[in-house]
């Protein structure tokens, strides 16, 4: 399983993005089911209409909700509250605290692996991140 960040989304689907080619190429490799949260939705469907971009955000949004392209994971109140904690205590990082979501569910989930093009994942320290 591979968890999938808000800016790997967000390049895979658009291709103004710097990052487009190679998110579309991996994901046409890739062979593993996809993971993403609730809080990581959230951001990609804001992100994706502060830049104009509505149509492509119910798109996806439609095809992420339904499981096409990806499981959906609930972030829940205790992951919330360990995210808060996580977020305290690596203050001195730039973690989002979705980031800090993100890290949480994947620790409790066992996942390893994330698709993503933010360097907050590799500052995890127990992620491999692909492309």
């Amino acid at each position: 399983m591979i968890f999938v960040d808000t800016g790997a989304w967000y390049a895979a689907f658009v291709p103004q993005d710097a990052d487009h080619k190679a998110a579309r190429e991996w994901r046409r490799q890739n062979r593993e089911q996809l993971l993403t949260t609730d809080y990581v939705l959230t951001e990609l469907l804001t992100l994706l209409r502060a830049k104009g971009e509505n149509m492509r955000a119910v798109r996806l949004g439609e095809q992420i909700l339904s499981g096409d392209i990806a499981s959906l994971e609930r972030v829940t109140a205790d992951d919330v509250r360990e995210a808060f904690d996580v977020f305290k205590r690596f203050g001195d990082k730039a973690w989002s605290f979705v980031d800090c979501t993100s890290y949480v569910v994947m620790k409790r989930l066992g996942i390893k692996k994330a698709f993503a093009f933010d360097h907050h994942f590799r500052q995890f320290g127990t992620v491999q991140v692909v492309p």
